[in-house]
């Protein structure tokens, strides 16, 4: 989905700012309430930051003399476990759980309609951002294609500026160069690349410290997440689940950048799980192509010592003749011990996936009384339509519960949560089944607030006409087989959706307005807001107990990225990415 063009072109700056001082902008920009258009503010923008902001260097990786900011950024272990965030944002999900849960409370419900836009930064080489900023003392890292920004959090001022080529002959997901953020640790930043590189680079400067290639063999993987970093690993997967490469995550030494381990998430002949795989006949290697990758980053519990990492779908997508079986361990959740990669359990939510229903979503944990015992839960709204709690401890399958409303390729789930399916299949005529490809839900982050005790996602109501024929892999090609489309005369609708995981019910459930291609994710802070990216370009804030709306902005651009929230000198931000921009909030 192409990004809305401008109205203005932009001049030759990084980042926008107002200023106090600047009144008759203010006016017409700082009006968020009444849903300002940001096109029309642009032009105000680049005239107010065009003499003040630096110009950025066309060089690899660019710093200016004078940065007060230089040294500051140290990440210790400690700062990655502490639950919740508060001024900082060290990771990608804020902290380990994956709950993008933040304990500020400066913005409440209610003085959240008196948030205004502060500044804007433009990321010239990006397409699409899909990036959560990662913010420390005050230093906010954000990532473009295959590029890496350290920014002034309070004024978005370009401290320094890495660049990389964009790597070509790349395919599907890969060839659109996405970046979803970096990790942070000790003075260090780690990005992945769209040809799956792992990049180590110096937080104070951008400047290059290490590069380590880590997919091989197959040229159809690539790289969309941001690492996790657990202890002293630096934990990563790779994209191409619908182009027929075999899934894995892997560490890597924060220091030197040496593998530590390597667990591939399609066994081989003789490995458990690799029964569910074709072991004879003319499809007897299709594990080698199989998918379950693992593009987006997963949680870590700090006590069990246990790293909860999602996979993708089997590969083709759509054929199940050339691969019968279960297909582990695609669309599953699995428990790996962080110093060793060795699996401890699983739960395969869709097995032998046909509808390309990743299981990449977000694997929260939470630690509550469920049904009258204390427990350590996994709550997963999973892109087969289903929520899912899980006991994380050892894997067992506690509950579930329908949510998309089109739903139609699973009968319900059973007592041990496996799906009792339809007879519903891809076909070569074409097959109306619902979750449409794109899921009931998908990557876009959900959110778990302690305040609330609710559960709060972004929901996608679409069905597709799922068509299938037999083909053969080949590198550097798609490998579906065949393909889905939209049906006709028929719309799809986004919600936003609070689930009672205690109460096995649905506090309120909002319906979102526009087209239902948006890609924004969810996030909530201690006071009980919610603030998300909605479905009609606005960076929107609902009270979380109740949905009732709060403040909105219409940043004139889809959103693909989730929210966050950090503050510096005790002012608290929230900041969202739309377009190849990145937008900033915060109280005047």
């Amino acid at each position: 989905m192409g990004r809305r063009q401008k109205l203005y072109p932009l001049p030759d700056r990084r980042s926008f700012c107002l200023h106090p001082s600047d009144e008759s902008a203010r006016a017409s920009f700082l009006s968020g309430k009444g849903g300002t258009s940001v096109n029309v503010a642009f032009k105000l923008l680049a005239l107010a930051s065009f003499l003040s902001s630096p110009l950025i260097s066309q060089t690899r990786s660019s710093t200016p003399k004078q940065s007060s900011h230089n040294g500051i950024v140290n990440v210790t272990t400690a700062d990655l476990m502490k639950q919740p965030v508060d001024e900082d944002w060290p990771s990608y999900n804020g902290d380990y759980t994956g709950r993008r849960y933040s304990s500020l409370t400066q913005v409440t419900p209610e003085n959240a309609h008196h948030l205004s836009p502060q500044w804007v930064f433009h990321s010239r080489n990006a397409g699409i951002l899909q990036v959560t900023p990662v913010v420390v003392a005050g230093v906010m890292f954000v990532t473009g294609s295959n590029d890496a920004y350290a920014l002034d959090a309070t004024t978005g001022k370009t401290l320094w500026h890495h660049e990389r080529p964009i790597s070509q002959g790349l395919i599907d997901d890969a060839s659109g160069h996405i970046n979803r953020g970096v990790a942070v640790l000790g003075t260090r930043i780690y990005m992945e690349t769209d040809n799956a590189h792992l990049l180590c680079l110096d937080a104070r400067s951008g400047n290059l410290i290490w590069d380590v290639p880590y997919a091989f063999d197959n040229r159809n993987y690539g790289a969309t997440s941001a690492p996790l970093v657990v202890k002293d690993k630096i934990l990563v997967g790779t994209s191409g689940g619908d182009d027929g490469v075999r899934g894995f995550v892997a560490a890597f030494d924060a220091k030197t950048g040496r593998e530590a381990w390597r667990f591939w998430t399609i066994p081989e002949p003789g490995q458990p799980g690799s029964e569910t795989w074709p072991t004879t006949g003319k499809y007897k290697d299709s594990w080698k192509n199989g998918g379950a990758t693992t593009w987006l980053p997963g949680t870590y519990d700090t006590e069990l010592n246990l790293i909860y990492w999602p996979t993708s779908n089997p590969s083709p997508d759509f054929d199940g003749s050339v691969r019968l079986g279960d297909n582990l361990y695609t669309s599953s959740v699995l428990a790996l011990d962080p110093d060793t990669g060795k699996l401890k359990w699983h739960f395969q939510f869709s097995p032998h996936d046909l509808n390309d229903y990743d299981a990449t979503e977000t694997p929260v944990l939470v630690d509550a009384t469920y049904q009258g015992v204390p427990r350590k839960l996994l709550i997963q709204a999973n892109r087969n339509g289903f929520i899912y709690i899980l006991d994380r401890t050892t894997g067992k399958y506690l509950a579930s519960k329908q949510f998309a409303q089109k739903q139609n390729w699973a009968k319900g789930i059973d007592a041990n949560g496996r799906p009792i399916r339809t007879d519903l299949v891809p076909t070569a005529e074409g097959t109306r089944m619902c979750p449409s490809y794109g899921g009931g839900t998908n990557w876009y982050s959900p959110t778990y607030s302690e305040t609330t005790h609710l559960f709060y996602f972004l929901a996608l109501d679409d069905c597709s006409i799922f068509k299938v024929k037999t083909e053969d892999f080949e590198q550097g090609h798609e490998y579906y087989s065949t393909g889905a489309s939209h049906p006709p005369n028929e719309n799809a609708k986004k919600f936003l959706m609070a689930f009672d995981p205690f109460k096995d019910k649905f506090a309120w459930i909002n319906p979102q307005a526009g087209g239902a291609h948006s890609s924004g994710g969810v996030m909530s802070t201690a006071s009980g807001l919610v603030a998300f990216g909605d479905d009609a370009e606005e960076f929107e804030v609902v009270d979380g107990r109740t949905g009732h709306p709060l403040y909105h902005f219409n940043v004139g651009q889809t959103m693909h990225a989730s929210p966050m929230s950090y503050a510096v000198n005790g002012r608290q931000y929230f900041a969202i990415a739309a377009g190849n921009d990145l937008f900033t909030f915060a109280l005047p």
